[in-house]
């Protein structure tokens, strides 16, 4: 890859909570292959925002940041995610309880999210080696030269814009419908905020306001790295095209339960954007072959090439849910989740060691059988 091709090369990593450990898989297989490999513009959301910091603060070549990002996630337990201990979850469902039941009167407790989410806050602080909250890596790499721009995005939940922090590029802030990007120093707090699932994980206050799952209502994932200046994007998703049989397997015959109505939510608010976000940018490329290189202006084609698993990830999380901790078991059976055969939504959650050791070996697989793809993405030009 030329050093013009290498300057605006991106990769974008989406969200899905602990599916995001397939990502890691992907990341192994470029290191394994493209060991002086290095993605001067990242911007990741939601979990795959956690992925993208790791990388963006690393000061290792990309063999070892891999490694270490390898050995963080398969160390992970439901514990050093969110607290478990049958006293919290009970805690939090009395105060949703008595909130719900209040009617909206005065002194009624405060509710945020269901699940105690401060382990992930000191184990991110600890991993991403943020000094005071800031990850200072970043800004490190942004000095070497070998970072351009990292942006990760959220949601502000008093006026529901998407509103994406981006440190490094030196370029305005901009706005859109509905759509805003901020420079800034990025803090753990930004991170946990991009990866604060509605309801389920607590909003984290930013200055004023209150910032939620960047996947909500961003309905153009690749748009962030394009204003950086990509001309050529990597994106991971987590989310598995299911064929006509895979489809027919998962179909539930009884009235939907709770965790299959959140799934086919959560799928649709935070996996599928990427999916319409890239067919519209291949009909732009299309469209931009067609007119005279004298008049595209501010306009450029970009290359596009997205990896995303061969396997239902969802159907895999019902193999290893009889090893989640007691409490927590028991709260997601109570929602519906063992009669499922697909749960999306348990996948989300399953922070269980040999199932993110499984999704990392998926993603390696996956990338291996690309390889020739990528190889061809790697090259300057289209």
């Amino acid at each position: 890859m030329t050093e013009t091709a290498r300057k605006s090369s991106a990769m974008v990593l989406t969200g899905g909570g602990a599916r995001a450990a397939y990502q890691v898989g992907i990341l192994r297989c470029l290191a394994r292959h493209f060991p002086e490999a290095e993605f001067p513009l990242l911007t990741g959301v939601s979990a795959g925002a956690i992925n993208a910091t790791f990388l963006a603060a690393s000061p290792t070549p990309l063999p070892d940041t891999a490694e270490d990002l390898t050995s963080m996630w398969t160390n992970l337990t439901p514990e050093k995610v969110f607290r478990v201990d049958s006293w919290s979850l009970l805690r939090n469902f009395l105060r949703w309880g008595l909130r719900l039941g209040s009617g909206g009167a005065a002194g009624a407790p405060k509710v945020q999210g269901l699940l105690d989410t401060s382990p992930l806050r000191s184990l991110l602080t600890k991993a991403l080696r943020a000094d005071h909250g800031v990850v200072t890596g970043i800004g490190d790499n942004l000095e070497r030269g070998r970072l351009r721009a990292f942006a990760t995005s959220t949601v502000r939940y008093s006026t529901g814009q998407t509103v994406t922090w981006v440190e490094g590029c030196q370029m305005a802030d901009w706005a859109r419908p509905g759509r805003l990007g901020l420079g800034t120093r990025i803090t753990v707090e930004h991170i946990m905020a991009s990866a604060a699932l509605p309801l389920v994980f607590p909003a984290i206050q930013i200055a004023d306001s209150w910032y939620g799952d960047g996947g909500v209502r961003n309905h153009t994932p690749l748009a962030p790295a394009i204003h950086l200046g990509a001309d050529r994007i990597l994106a991971v998703s987590t989310r598995h095209l299911r064929n006509s049989a895979e489809i027919e397997a998962t179909r539930l015959i009884d009235y939907p339960p709770p965790a299959q109505l959140v799934g086919v939510l959560l799928n649709a608010i935070f996996l599928d954007a990427v999916d319409h976000d890239a067919l519209q940018l291949e009909r732009i490329n299309r469209l931009l072959s067609e007119i005279p290189e004298t008049r595209l202006g501010r306009l450029r084609p970009i290359k596009l090439m997205v990896l995303r698993p061969s396997e239902d990830l969802g159907r895999l999380a019902a193999k290893f849910e009889p090893q989640l901790p007691r409490a927590f078991r028991f709260l997601t059976r109570g929602l519906g989740t063992r009669e499922l055969r697909s749960p999306d939504f348990l996948s989300l959650l399953m922070f269980q060691p040999d199932y993110l050791t499984a999704l990392i070996e998926i993603g390696e697989k996956d990338a291996e059988a690309q390889l020739p793809e990528l190889v061809a993405w790697m090259e300057p030009g289209f």
